[in-house]
């Protein structure tokens, strides 16, 4: 069975409720229609992200999340979503939003990445944007 997996890397930390999270992420991924076959969240620090998007992205900046698809076929989820907690916890201050809200649009933008969606300009950053929001009233 497909799994969607919870972890932290240099840091403790634990999703508040683990089992909801996971079926309402499958549900916006079933609702895509796009089969899981695996996603792993790795909760870390601000340095730990930092690092990998110097070594992979060659981006010396702080970012909340990078994805890494790992499938070979469009139709089919398969990655790891890093998300830096620290990142999480400012940006809901600076957006002025619970950190759990925040953590839940985190969560639903690393997935519609591997789904396909971009952020790289303005209408696309609009249209993710729509989901993130569609999908966060499922919640």
């Amino acid at each position: 069975m497909a799994a969607i997996n919870f972890f932290s890397e240099d840091i403790p930390f634990k999703v508040a409720h683990p089992r909801k999270t996971s079926n309402w992420l499958k549900a916006a991924i079933k609702k895509e229609k796009k089969k899981l076959e695996g996603l792993n969240f790795i909760f870390c620090s601000d340095k730990h992200l930092l690092a990998l998007n110097i070594q992979y992205l060659k981006h010396n900046t702080l970012t909340d999340i990078i994805t890494f698809d790992q499938s070979e076929n469009d139709k089919v989820l398969l990655g790891d979503i890093f998300i830096s907690i620290e990142r999480v916890k400012e940006n809901s201050v600076k957006f002025e939003t619970s950190f759990n809200d925040e953590l839940h649009r985190v969560l639903i933008h690393g997935v519609l990445h591997l789904i396909g969606y971009t952020d790289k300009n303005n209408a696309s950053k609009t249209m993710m944007r729509k989901k993130e929001d569609a999908y966060l009233s499922l919640l």
